[in-house]
């Protein structure tokens, strides 16, 4: 569809409705809108008339016609009968259903727009229909998906959520519904298959579903899911515009868990795969079940005889037992087709549970491992393979095959995929021949292994999501789209927009994110709060980003060039408030949010829904935030021997409790009990070694493969401190306290400057000790101040401490503050670094930094593109088009953003630049920028150096944990004075998102400083 398709954001609108005309093509318009929901002249009253379909279309079709009618019921409270009337809704497949065929024939329905094409729909108003029925609304589509899919359109128009099953989301009740006369469509698919894997489902989805829907049916394996469960899968699948589906797989065998699941996808018409280590239409459980494998010496030689039920040793290698692994995949093929389910069969081979391929990564071998499925599926289908649909998912160890020049049958889709944390790994070479095929995509929205886990609640920025798959598709990527979407429930907004966006990525520019958002929030919640609600759901998608919440609790540093955790340790820094304002962003947010819901009506399952879909994954993120906050401070607060380090243990313990209070409101209030154990899943005790183990560092609280509740790790501590009154002083950007036990040298408060913008510089007061007492502080010039020089000390007193710069000397000063209290001084040394006022230009140094924001440049040579939030702080600046070729910097005309910084003191500098930690996704190899100060040499910088996208270093995990690339130049300043900072680019698909120049002063903080003062 062209760029310039508007789709209008609000409630009625449908799903990107646009006029057909007779003559073919659908033809853009800015409003598409065909529900409404008062009367206009020739619309179609929807209420009251019966919805009627040929009883011998696809069962997909009729089922569908059955939900149509019951979502209009939701909406009215009125349900249509079956048979037809005056006024009736006709809803059938070309090809497939007589009603249909019938008034083409008779020259009353044009599908000559439609006809033969892929998932397209037609509604339009059509005149004297049938014998006895004057007017009819007629939902036409190409194939029986193109039917379903225009049907749940019309749903989705009166107002039923995608998610109204499953997330309790009521509509807003209607008496009137009308469908304007025209002839409307949602176009074809951008991207041909649409789906989402479920994954990771232990213990959440896990736990919830054989308890809701009853225990899976092969004998043994209760845990399994059932048809019952699957429906209510393909129903949001099909009603959010997907047809592709990758079954749950940790310790389930969609085959097995229910003779019936495959009979109903068939039934729903839904097109079935299997994820990328499991081939041929078989889950990899279907062996483990059944397999027991045999084990072997140095040698080769077995010493233990395993077994499986074709015959063989009970291997999963192609090498040793090839025989046995051939059969097992002719079943599954097999099975496909005397079942007659549609599906898209996975090609290649992978080692068992998700790892690397135990015979080896040779090329020789993995071309015949392909060569013999395809030989099967043409046996077993009677058609040639290129007649099938095939995926090659080059995921992880696997791309290394496509590296080294393998390269899959043409017709094959080749599916490419991110790096689990949603950058993805490489786009189609548009120097390849093209492929029948075409290519995939594998996306991420839940992951499980190296960096850590990440599958409790969303964590996507849409802004990040939609950068890459616009990128995806700008490569020509659009054969097959699948997410990992983890329990599904919990990931709700991301799906819906991947899913989106696959259909018409042409109709979600950057742009209208917003409006996205606000078309969500008021299909769920109404359109009273839609604005709000939007707002909120992108400020919390920003805040995410930063760091997942399964991370709060691990700092990640550099030491003698090797990449260290300590997951004891808060990622942010105690200087420069870091932990404070993350925190306090956090604690607005879940403000806002409690605002929200308090305005919600009480009734009707309003506020169910909100705290399904937004409010627990806002409240329960805020309260981690404030129970990391509370942890890490105490920790700090006994090492110092405050008195007040117990009650931030008793905050945190407080904040432990309330997550599992939300988490029980979820099990238990909502929806009457519905979601009962669903709310389950660990997030706080990640690293605990100790507790559940060597993989502690990665994996989520667990033994046995059963989820542990949380406890708090690190463990608080609670320190006995004495009767009398004892003085503590501890100074911003400093984890010491003096006097005495942890003070290392002076107390030194960071420099201050008049352009600084920074957190005000403050210190401490603190008593060690039970017995209130009185401190005064004093300053040894006058240029220095503080805000409460006296006062009395319970526990602690914060003071923050200011120059008067109409009094402090131009250059470098001195200053001591004497801080004196229970018969105690402590002395804190203060520097006021006050440069000439004029000749100061662009971004002014301050405290040994410049710090800035990406989108905040002077000037721009070539094509780029501010993204909006995709930023941890901010915006990013990226190349435009993506598709850009590599450059050459250094050019006049060579692309480049340009910044202007007054810098104080001749010397060496650093230049870092914060980027998103994207892979070198394209053919050239590498990732690549460049920087330069005046006319100083450009630096070239590969971000990439160091780190594994495929073997998930630890180069690799720091800078996707951090979510940020931070790479280094180094650059002469040969003057004080204005200077220009240079940005280049080499390649395209960089997002930059900062740039900091360290001139000797830079902090340690995980986000950076906040940005300098523009002169």
């Amino acid at each position: 569809m062209s760029a310039s398709v508007s789709r209008r954001a609000v409630l009625g609108a449908g799903l990107a409705a646009v006029p057909v005309l007779s003559s073919g093509l659908p033809r853009p318009v800015k409003q598409a809108a065909y529900i409404s929901f008062s009367p206009t002249t020739g619309a179609f009253p929807l209420v009251g008339a019966p919805v009627v379909v040929d009883p011998d279309d696809h069962p997909g079709v009729v089922r569908v016609a059955e939900d149509l009618r019951s979502d209009i019921e939701r909406v009215t409270g009125v349900r249509p009968s079956t048979a037809p009337a005056r006024l009736t809704v006709l809803v059938g497949t070309i090809g497939r259903s007589a009603l249909i065929d019938d008034l083409v024939a008779a020259g009353k329905l044009d599908v000559s727009g439609i006809r033969g094409r892929w998932e397209t729909s037609l509604q339009t108003v059509v005149e004297r229909p049938l014998p006895g029925v004057d007017r009819a609304f007629v939902v036409a589509g190409s194939d029986p998906r193109g039917t379903i899919f225009g049907a749940y359109d019309v749903s989705y128009g009166i107002g039923v959520s995608p998610w109204h099953w499953w997330d309790d989301v009521p509509p807003t009740h209607r008496d009137q519904v009308w469908v304007r006369p025209g002839r409307y469509s949602q176009g074809t698919p951008a991207v041909r298959y649409r789906g989402f894997f479920i994954n990771d489902e232990n213990p959440a989805l896990g736990t919830w579903a054989p308890a809701y829907f009853g225990p899976g049916k092969a004998p043994g394996h209760p845990g399994g899911f059932t048809a019952d469960f699957y429906g209510r899968v393909f129903e949001v699948l099909l009603r959010l515009k997907g047809n592709y589906l990758w079954p749950a797989v940790w310790g389930r065998a969609f085959a097995e868990d229910d003779p019936e699941n495959h009979r109903r996808a068939a039934e729903y018409g839904v097109v079935m795969g299997t994820s990328h280590e499991a081939p041929m239409m078989r889950g990899i459980e279907e062996w483990n079940r059944h397999a027991v494998a045999a084990v072997r010496d140095s040698s080769g030689a077995i010493v233990t005889p395993g077994h499986d039920p074709y015959g063989g040793t009970g291997e999963w290698s192609y090498r040793l037992n090839s025989q046995a692994v051939r059969a097992y995949w002719r079943a599954g093929v097999r099975r496909m087709v005397d079942q007659g389910f549609e599906g898209v069969v996975t090609l290649g081979m992978r080692g068992n549970g998700d790892t690397s391929l135990p015979d080896g990564d040779g090329i020789e071998l993995m071309r015949e491992i392909i060569a013999a499925q395809r030989q099967i599926i043409e046996e077993e289908t009677g058609r040639p393979a290129a007649e099938t649909p095939q995926v090659w998912t080059l995921y992880k160890e696997v791309q290394r095959y496509w590296d080294r020049g393998l390269r899959a049958p043409d017709d094959v889709t080749v599916v490419l995929t991110d790096d689990n944390w949603g950058n993805i790994r490489k786009h189609p070479d548009p120097a390849e021949d093209y492929r029948a095929g075409g290519y995939g995509l594998y996306y991420h929205f839940d992951y499980v292994g190296a960096g850590r886990n990440y599958k409790w609640v969303d964590t996507a920025n849409l802004r990040n999501v939609w950068e890459q798959l616009h990128t995806a598709h700008a490569y020509g990527n659009h054969g097959l789209w699948v997410a990992n979407v983890g329990d599904l429930k919990g990931n709700e907004l991301p799906t819906e927009f991947f899913l989106d966006y696959a259909w018409n990525p042409a109709d979600w520019d950057l742009a209208r994110l917003g409006d996205w958002e606000r078309r969500y929030a008021h299909q769920n919640f109404g359109a009273g709060p839609a604005q709000e609600v939007a707002a909120i759901l992108a400020e919390y998608g920003r805040l995410q980003a930063r760091r997942k919440p399964e991370l709060l609790n691990r700092r990640i540093t550099l030491t003698d060039g090797q990449v260290v955790y300590d997951d004891r340790q808060t990622p942010f820094a105690f200087g420069h408030r870091e932990l404070e304002r993350v925190t306090e962003e956090w604690r607005e947010l879940g403000r806002r949010a409690e605002r929200i819901e308090r305005r919600l009506p009480s009734g009707a399952g309003v506020r169910d829904a909100w705290f399904e879909l937004v409010g627990y994954e806002v409240l329960a993120t805020a309260n981690l935030y404030e129970l990391r906050s509370a942890e890490f401070t105490n920790l700090l607060y006994a090492a110092q021997g405050r008195a007040a380090t117990n009650s931030l243990a008793d905050a945190a313990e407080t904040a432990l409790a309330r997550d599992f209070a939300l988490a029980e409101r979820f099990n238990s209030a909502v929806a009457g009990g519905k979601w009962a154990g669903f709310q389950t899943q660990p997030h706080i005790d990640y690293g605990d070694v100790d507790r559940y183990g060597p993989n502690a560092g990665w994996q989520q609280p667990e033994r046995d493969n059963v989820a542990l509740p949380d406890v708090l790790f690190p463990a608080v501590r609670r320190i006995e401190v004495g009767e009398g009154a004892e003085l503590g002083v501890a100074v911003d950007g400093s984890e010491s306290a003096w006097p005495g036990g942890t003070g290392a040298g002076p107390a030194v408060l960071p420099p201050f400057s008049p352009y600084q913008t920074r957190p005000q510089q403050f210190v401490e007061v603190f008593n060690r000790g039970r017995t209130a007492f009185d401190y005064r502080i004093e300053a040894s010039v006058p240029w220095l101040t503080v805000d409460r020089p006296r006062g009395r000390v319970g526990r602690q007193v914060r003071v923050e401490v200011r120059v008067d710069w109409a009094k402090a000397p131009v250059g470098r000063a001195e200053g001591v503050l004497t801080v004196t209290g229970a018969g105690t001084s402590v002395t804190v040394d203060c520097v006021a670094e006050k440069p000439p006022a004029r000749g100061l230009r662009g971004f002014v140094e301050a405290g040994g930094y410049v710090a800035i924001d990406a989108e905040h440049y002077d000037r721009t040579v070539g094509g780029w593109r501010r993204l909006d939030g995709i930023g941890r702080t901010g915006a990013g600046m990226t190349p435009w088009p993506v598709t850009l070729p590599r450059q050459t910097p250094g050019g006049p005309g060579s692309p480049r953003l340009e910044y202007e910084v007054s810098l104080l003191a001749a010397g060496e500098v650093t230049v870092w630049a914060h980027l998103s930690p994207r892979n070198p996704a394209l053919p050239t190899g590498g990732l690549r920028y460049g920087v330069s100060l005046d006319d100083g040499p450009i630096e070239t910088v590969d971000i990439n150096v160091g780190a594994d996208d495929g073997l998930l270093n630890a180069v690799w995990a720091r800078n996707t944990s951090d979510n940020v690339n931070a790479t280094a130049t180094k650059h002469s300043v040969t003057k004080a004075g204005v200077h220009r900072l240079r940005f280049w680019m080499v390649d395209p698909t960089v997002v930059l998102q900062r740039l900091v120049i360290d001139t000797g002063g830079l902090p340690a903080l995980y986000l950076g400083p906040l940005e300098s003062r523009r002169m």
